[in-house]
Formats: C-alpha cells, sequence, structure tokens
C-alpha cells in the first residue's frame, strides 16, 4: 500500500483520507452499567484508507454520495452524514455542502472504517470552513457517534479505554508491515459482543501483563502477545473464520491475530523484503482462495 498524506486540496474542496486501524490488542474489561462493555485496547493506523472529498454546495442541506469497490449507506444513517450534521449544527451552520466517500475499506472487518470516516469527516469540514470550535467539543461530538470515532482524531498510536473514547496517546514510534486477510465475512460488532462470555480471571491476568508492558514502552511484546478476548465469541459465530485462521497458520504465518470483534486477520512481516510478502499473499490466495493486502503503520 501507498503511504498517503491527510489532505489534499482540489479546487474550492477538500479529498480528507481515512485510515483503518488495527487493534494490537484487546481486551474486556466486563458488562458496564450502561449494557455496553469496558475494553482496553491498543490501537494502530494503517496506511489502507477510504476518502472523503467535501465541497460546498449550491443546494441547502448535506448531500451524500458514495462510490468505490465497498458498498456503504448512501443515506442519513451513514457516519460520514451524521458527523456533518451534528458539527454543523453545533457550529449553528446551515449546511450546505457535499460529500463524496470513496470506500476502499470493506465493513464488519474490524478495521473501524465507518468509524474513521466519520472522523475524517470532522476533521476536514473543520479545515474547510475554518470552524472556531474547540478539540474538546469535536472529541465530544465524536464521542457521541461512537465509541472508536475519538481514536481517529488523533493517532497513529493509542491506548484507549471506557468504551473506546479515553483516548491515551502514544508518542513511541512504531513502524512495521503487515499483511491483512480479507475473508468474504462480515462480522458484526453488536452480535460479536452479545455473544461474549466474560471472563473475570483471563482479563486481570492480560490486563496486568499487558499495562506493565506499557509502563515499560515495550510495545513489541504487547504486539507479540496476540491478545484478542472478542476472538472466542467472534469464532464461534464464525466457524469458518477460526477454520481458516487454522489453515494460514498452518502454513507458518504466524501468530495470526483477529482485529477488533473481526473478520479481518492480520500477521507482521516483519523487515522481510516486498517479495516475500507478495508470496505469502499468493500462498494465502492458493490455499485458501482469501484476497489480503499489505499495509503498514500510518504515520498520523
Amino acid at each position: 500500500m501507498i503511504y498517503k498524506e491527510q489532505f489534499s486540496e482540489i479546487a474550492n474542496g477538500l479529498i480528507v483520507r481515512a485510515p483503518a486501524k488495527i487493534n494490537l490488542s484487546l481486551v474486556i474489561t466486563g458488562k458496564r452499567d450502561d449494557g455496553f462493555h469496558g475494553i482496553e485496547t491498543l490501537m494502530t493506523k494503517v496506511n489502507f484508507y477510504d476518502e472523503i472529498f467535501i465541497e460546498p454546495s449550491e443546494k441547502d442541506g448535506i448531500e451524500l454520495i458514495c462510490t468505490g469497490p465497498q458498498w456503504a449507506p448512501q443515506n442519513k444513517d451513514n457516519l460520514v452524514y451524521k458527523a456533518a450534521e451534528m458539527l454543523l449544527g453545533q457550529c449553528g451552520i446551515k449546511p450546505r455542502i457535499k460529500l463524496t466517500l470513496k470506500k476502499n475499506i470493506p465493513a464488519g472487518t474490524g478495521l473501524g472504517s465507518a468509524s474513521s470516516d466519520g472522523a475524517a469527516t470532522l476533521i476536514g469540514i473543520k479545515k474547510l470552513l475554518d470552524l472556531k470550535i474547540t478539540s474538546e467539543k469535536i472529541h465530544e461530538i465524536a464521542s457521541s457517534l461512537g465509541s472508536d470515532i475519538p481514536f481517529f482524531l488523533g493517532g497513529p498510536l493509542a491506548f484507549c479505554t471506557g468504551k473506546g473514547e479515553k483516548i491515551k496517546k502514544i508518542n513511541e514510534k512504531i513502524n512495521f508491515s503487515a499483511i491483512l486477510v480479507l475473508s468474504n465475512i462480515n462480522s458484526s460488532t453488536a452480535r460479536v459482543y452479545g455473544n461474549y462470555r466474560h471472563n473475570e480471571k483471563l482479563y486481570k491476568q492480560l490486563s496486568e501483563k499487558i499495562n506493565v508492558l506499557m509502563d515499560k514502552n515495550r510495545i513489541d511484546l504487547i504486539i507479540k502477545m496476540c491478545t484478542n478476548m472478542l476472538e472466542k465469541s467472534c469464532f464461534d459465530l464464525h466457524e469458518e473464520l477460526a477454520k481458516l485462521k487454522l489453515r494460514i497458520e498452518s502454513m507458518g504465518l504466524k501468530p495470526l491475530c483477529l482485529s477488533g470483534s473481526g473478520s479481518v486477520m492480520y500477521f507482521f512481516v516483519g523487515d522481510e523484503p516486498g517479495k516475500i510478502a507478495e508470496k505469502y499473499q499468493l500462498d494465502i490466495k492458493k490455499k485458501t482462495g482469501c484476497e489480503s493486502i499489505i499495509v503498514s503503520s500510518n504515520r498520523w
């Protein structure tokens, strides 16, 4: 994948890129009083992007157009629309704006694409219209739209707690290349969390170990743990994913980690030359039928 800058100015509009994320670790703290599950997760952005072209419109309201190889709702259910509507309403601005979403990142994969789109819309409209709104207010809007959205306002690496909206930025730079294995499975976050059965003892063990490593800035060792407490719930719902993981790991490509609530799984290729990573892709395609993409750590 090619690295791209966050913004590109075109005529009187602005292209904003919305990167995918992967969870380098994910533990569940248990069910909260509000019905949501608490999480502790280390997330990083990768250079796989949706793009949103934001431009003034001659018509009143918000116009949303969705293009690209992946499906996205072309209506008010889309987080791009919701983010624009809430931000402009908060600023007391009558909307006259056109948003064109190029959808490259598939939904239901644990890559956070819709959340990233929402965050990019907030950032992009603020920049294009030079809105005088504080970062704190932007974060508040993002949190109300979705738990993962605040992460995408900053980054590229952060430790997120609460429902995911409490962000601790990590300034340490990590450089990596990884292969994302794309199955044709759409994994519902709501179903995976609904199917989850909490293991308090396991949570405490994993959380303690990860926090000790965080204090020592040993992100590399956290990555090697390949921790995701949602994996069992996701695999119980999608047995074919569990079988796919076993097949790929039997090829020596491991550990294969699940991102978020799935369905994308990934493994790191380290400092190996690009041609070797491309060979891994061909092997995965030949032996499993699954497509995959090579990504690197994002810079912003």
